[in-house]
């Protein structure tokens, strides 16, 4: 069976989406259980994408081939895990600050968090304060992660820290940012848990920070 699982993850890597997908239901016909072809095909499969991409070996396009062959994967896996195994690292929130229309970094973290065993609530972009309150209230989100590309929007990052804060619900989460003109030193004068210039970065201190 774990032939089946080096398959998943080769073609995954590859960014095979119908390849992927047919080894899934196959392996889940052997009568795998959903959570080890999760960890073991495409956890495994997006974590040497990761390595590669972090390497300079992958860049942007091929990851985000690789993430898609993910998703297919994952569409025919989801039904089957149970609700702890669908957010086995955690439950994140991400999206892009108000008055920012900016994604492919966002798109980029999104997946391969979820790549990574998140469960991924993407909001999209030119999101609110509120909005990113509400939905990590409602989906009781353990880490939210607010992306920037202009540095005109950054300002929205501690605006919607202090948002967390009026609703007391700043000490339920983690929060994490990150985009091009972000810096660590923004990072600590704004009060987030976490920064990364880059998206494997972003997947290692996600995972830092799920199990603090």
């Amino acid at each position: 069976m774990a032939d089946i699982l080096q398959q998943i993850a080769s073609n995954l890597y590859n960014g095979e989406a119908e390849e992927v997908a047919s080894l899934v239901q196959k392996a889940l016909d052997q009568g795998m259980p959903p959570s080890s072809i999760l960890s073991g095909g495409l956890i495994t499969g997006m974590d040497e994408v990761g390595r590669d991409f972090k390497a300079g070996d992958l860049f942007v396009p091929e990851v985000l081939i690789a993430a898609r062959a993910m998703h297919a994967g994952m569409n025919v896996l989801r039904p089957l895990l149970s609700q702890a195994e669908a957010a086995g690292a955690g439950k994140f929130v991400i999206g892009t600050v108000k008055g920012d229309l900016h994604d492919i970094g966002k798109n980029l973290v999104a997946s391969m968090l979820e790549g990574a065993g998140f469960e991924v609530i993407d909001l999209g972009t030119d999101v609110s304060p509120a909005k990113f309150v509400a939905e990590a209230q409602s989906k009781n989100a353990n880490i939210v992660a607010l992306s920037a590309l202009l540095t005109t929007t950054m300002p929205s990052m501690r605006t919607t820290i202090e948002e967390f804060q009026r609703a007391a619900f700043r000490d339920k989460v983690k929060i994490m940012i990150g985009g091009a003109p972000v810096t660590q030193q923004f990072a600590e004068q704004i009060g987030a848990d976490g920064y990364s210039d880059n998206a494997n970065g972003a997947v290692a201190m996600a995972r830092r920070l799920a199990g603090a």
